[in-house]
């Protein structure tokens, strides 16, 4: 353990400025406040702290980053407090330190909450200062360090599948792929031991076998590169770690001896201008590998990394892969945010160093649209974890984004509004659907509009956590506006129907009744299918329930042989269904597909709102024992604005050519869109098809099914049902 001279002497060697009293004074107090505990390795808890700041020296970090390291874990496990750790060593430790501590004194439903919650605290506080962030990284590498000394498996297991999918790659994002290298390799050997032990010493036996041969190429490079004019050259062999060969070995789908770029060589040079020298001697001398080479200098990557890629069939038919970087480079991808870290210059212009990072604004952003802790980690390690491609605006800004991304995805990644008004895009000037793939080098124009919202089936294509946690916060607030609206609109009927007056000043005290805060959540706990209009009437007039004959659910209710046509509907009470999304808080079946034009009945369901059906569907029949779920609807009045809604038609067609072209062609000429086309039964002589057309109403699918029926290649139209 290290003593409290060495670690001082430690970081005045780099730091002469640092406060060496504040040092003394945080080491002595979490050596008391930890006093006599113990961690699983039976070691003083003491112990940990001072390895975490120990970790820290190692990159040259401020007095303060070390004084926060001592004092990291005495909030979460000894008595102090903040308010102590604020008078006795400032507000700015104070505030290094609460974004370091965990949450332990908040209880949450579940491990996964916890963990969730614990993760959106050290976001929000690394976004003010990437110290915190720092000094969390090194607090669990010492922690995986020392986890075979914890008991419980499914603890470590636990502990080390956190590490593999949040920290490591939160190391490798502020560029310290020392410690990401470290931190993925500690916890493989915990959850795939026996395979880590077989790629190791695979490892071993090729480094044996192979030293030779390494030597050979290295020279060889050496000298290639100083006979064509590159000086202060460097060149070395390394090794992948056994983590990075396992998930290529995944990746890939091979085996350990069909890899071969295990062993990577590195070229250290002397300006930027000598990488691109020494990248035409490489190329000019041996055949490059094609798809291998990437220039992260001239477009780094967001963590700052920047380096020469490429792969060549090298010295002695060997097939090679270079990295070629100067030594600044080489400082910036081995320690990353901590590699030139200006202790000239003031404490509050370090804390800006976190807002540098694009994607710590994009976890923020996350954090803002995501609807609680759990979904703020679904959507983080989304954002997090997924090989990049880089695309540029009009103008030529740089945006990363994770493979796979899309238009909608670019959209979100420039601002959220401009995701959210997105209606089209273009790639390298050529228009393209929203759902295309982007490609390393597109160039992305986004069209937008002002009437523009986001589509919900937007959620099923786009792979980044910023586009999803936007899209889903739209979704949540347009279904609560649906439900409000909805809700408002029955509770309203019921009351007309029950002879009361509906006032906003007798809604008031409703929500109290139900224990509500305000009267929008009790609109949208009906609309919603949670509440009837009745039990709201009945609430706020107890009186109705002895004035009024006995009804059997709820007073909006469609009685079942009203509904089959023998009495006819009465539209005074029916809620009309304009102005709901569909989706939202109305959806359409798709048993019966109704359309305008269709007589039509409402089902409620719990948490989902009104499924609308048409009279005649045979499903209601499931509802015969549920009254209180019937809701009489009407379809918007005449004059409104046209919408377009989804018929389904059972087509029978010959089997001759230009059948099917016929089919298509009469829809088209009569303004339906083909909006799915499914062939069930195909024979010699006859096809059947289900074919869902986009049309205003009843009357123009009717004026459809007649064209049809017109033309001689068609044997039978009819709408279907079911």
């Amino acid at each position: 353990m290290m003593r409290q001279y060495e670690l001082v002497e430690r970081v005045r060697a780099y730091d002469p400025r640092a406060d060496e009293g504040k040092l003394d004074r945080a080491y002595v107090y979490a050596m008391k406040m930890h006093g006599s505990q113990k961690r699983a390795s039976g070691d003083p808890y003491f112990s940990h702290p001072i390895e975490v700041a120990g970790i820290l020296t190692a990159l040259k970090l401020d007095g303060d980053s070390i004084v926060t390291a001592l004092l990291h874990d005495t909030v979460e496990d000894t008595d102090a407090t903040l308010a102590d750790i604020e008078q006795l060593f400032g507000p700015e430790i104070a505030r290094l330190v609460d974004g370091v501590t965990k949450l332990t004194r908040i209880e949450l439903q579940s491990d996964q909450s916890k963990q969730a919650e614990n993760f959106r605290k050290l976001v929000l506080a690394m976004s003010e200062d990437i110290r915190v962030l720092l000094v969390k990284l090194a607090d669990r590498l010492h922690n995986m360090r020392t986890l075979h000394f914890v008991k419980s498996e499914d603890k470590r297991r636990r502990i080390a599948l956190e590490t593999l999918e949040i920290y490591a790659p939160l190391a490798e994002r502020i560029g310290i792929h020392t410690w990401k290298d470290e931190l993925q390799d500690l916890a493989f050997r915990e959850l795939h031991p026996e395979a880590r032990e077989s790629i190791v010493t695979r490892l071993a036996f090729l480094r044996e076998q192979g030293e030779p041969l390494v030597g050979r190429i290295i020279k060889e490079l050496q000298e290639k590169l100083l006979a064509n004019g590159v000086t202060a050259v460097e060149v070395s062999g390394r090794e992948k770690s056994p983590y990075s060969i396992w998930e290529k070995m995944k990746r890939k789908n091979v085996s350990f001896e069909q890899l071969s770029d295990i062993m990577a060589f590195r070229v250290l040079v002397g300006s930027i201008e000598q990488c691109y020298q020494a990248l035409g001697v490489v190329h000019a001398q041996y055949p490059t590998v094609p798809g291998r080479f990437k220039d992260y200098i001239s477009v780094p990557k967001p963590n700052g990394y920047r380096s020469l890629h490429t792969g060549v069939i090298g010295p002695e038919r060997q097939r090679i892969e270079m990295q070629i970087r100067t030594q600044s480079m080489h400082e910036t991808a081995e320690l990353g945010v901590a590699a030139h870290w200006d202790y000239k210059q003031h404490t509050g212009d370090q804390q800006t160093e976190g807002r540098k990072y694009r994607w710590i604004r994009e976890l923020l952003d996350i954090l803002d649209n995501a609807a609680g802790p759990e979904e703020f980690l679904e959507h983080t390690k989304l954002e997090m974890y997924q090989d990049q491609v880089f695309c540029f605006t009009p103008k030529g800004d740089l945006i990363s984004l994770p493979r796979g991304a899309t238009p909608i995805d670019f959209a979100y990644a420039v601002h959220s509004e401009v995701g959210d008004r997105c209606v089209g895009a273009k790639l390298n000037g050529r228009l393209v659907p929203l759902r295309a793939a982007l490609k390393n080098g597109d160039q992305v124009e986004i069209v937008t509009s002002k009437s523009q919202t986001p589509s919900p089936t937007w959620e099923e294509f786009v792979v980044t956590g910023k586009a999803k946690a936007c899209i889903r916060r739209f979704i949540r607030h347009q279904k609560r506006h649906e439900f409000m609206a909805l809700g408002r609109t029955i509770v309203e009927k019921a009351f007309r129907h029950d002879g009361v007056p509906f006032t906003e000043k007798a809604m008031d005290q409703a929500p109290r009744l139900f224990k509500l805060e305000k009267v929008e959540d009790l609109y949208a706990q009906v609309g919603e299918g949670l509440l009837t209009g009745q039990q709201i009437v009945h609430a706020v007039f107890p009186e109705t329930r002895r004035t009024k004959p006995e009804v059997v659910g709820d007073a909006n209710v469609v009685p079942i042989a009203r509904a089959r046509g023998k009495v006819k509907k009465d539209h005074g009470y029916a809620v009309p269904i304009r102005g709901l999304i569909p989706g939202m808080a109305m959806h359409f079946a798709k048993c019966c597909h109704p359309l305008p034009g269709d007589r039509i009945v409402g089902i409620v369901t719990t948490g989902k709102g009104v499924t609308i059906h048409t009279i005649d569907c045979e499903v209601l029949e499931q509802f015969q024992e549920t009254p209180e779920r019937w809701l009489d609807v009407a379809w918007n009045e005449p004059g409104d604005e046209v919408e377009r809604h989804v018929g389904r038609l059972s087509v029978i067609i010959s089997n001759e050519p230009g059948s099917l072209g016929n089919l298509t062609t009469t829809i088209g000429k009569n303004r339906g869109n083909i909006n799915n086309l499914k062939i069930t039964n195909r024979s010699q002589d006859f096809f059947d098809i289900l074919v869902d057309v986009e049309v205003e109403d009843v009357k123009h699918l009717t004026n459809i099914i007649a064209a049809l029926r017109a033309s001689p290649m068609i044997n039978s139209v009819d709408r279907a049902r079911g």
